[in-house]
């Protein structure tokens, strides 16, 4: 369930929550409010009156905005991590590895509730905590990828770390672009034309201990 279906089911005034039902409800409300209005402009009044409480209960979660935005961030970040690692051990055939990778990018920028604008489109960035968590899940995303890099080509871990990195970024600026582009391609297919390319840059890699290139 997202933050934005666990603001629905638990938006109703009045309600006495448990604490974790309650955090999940403000962390929704919040996720709108940001998406919608960005950081700087969103207040803690707007908050508390989407999630349909007073200040002070808001408070009582979260001692301030910026507490409440790195809450988001931490969760959000996670979530990509976590689809792209579950995407490179969905299979052990590297083309389908590169193209789960690049679906998990695009699944994630196409969630409804646009969480990856906090991420990748913050208008916090030069906040040092927003930028620390921005740059994890940049470089935790590539140590994914550069880890089965490293293994299945024998290059040293500099080398792969470059490699997905290159192959990270191309798919988180692609995936965006698509999206701001209103999904004028249908996305299974923006998703083989990256895997595609992606995919005859890296196959000219050799397996380890391999002559020919991966097939």
């Amino acid at each position: 369930m997202t933050a934005i279906e666990q603001t629905e089911a638990v938006r109703p005034r009045g309600t006495r929550l448990p604490r974790r039902a309650r955090r999940n409800q403000l962390l929704g409300a919040a996720q709108e409010v940001f998406v919608a209005q960005g950081y700087h402009a969103a207040a803690m009044d707007d908050i508390a009156e989407r999630a349909g409480v007073s200040k002070p209960v808001l408070y009582q979660h979260f001692p301030g905005k910026l507490d409440l935005y790195l809450a988001l961030l931490d969760q959000h970040c996670e979530s990509l991590i976590q689809a792209v690692r579950n995407a490179l051990a969905s299979t052990t055939d590297n083309k389908q590895r590169v193209r789960a990778t690049m679906d998990a990018y695009f699944a994630y920028v196409e969630d409804d509730g646009g969480a990856f604008r906090l991420v990748f489109e913050s208008d916090l960035t030069n906040e040092p905590a927003v930028r620390e968590r921005v740059d994890k899940v940049t470089n935790e995303c590539a140590e994914a990828i550069c880890d089965v890099i490293a293994e299945d080509t024998g290059l040293s871990r500099p080398e792969s770390m470059l490699l997905a990195s290159g192959l990270g970024g191309l798919a988180q600026v692609v995936a965006r672009s698509w999206l701001h582009s209103d999904r004028s391609v249908p996305r299974d297919q923006a998703v083989q034309l990256l895997t595609s390319l992606a995919w005859r840059g890296i196959a000219g890699f050799p397996l380890h201990g391999m002559d020919q290139p991966q097939h």
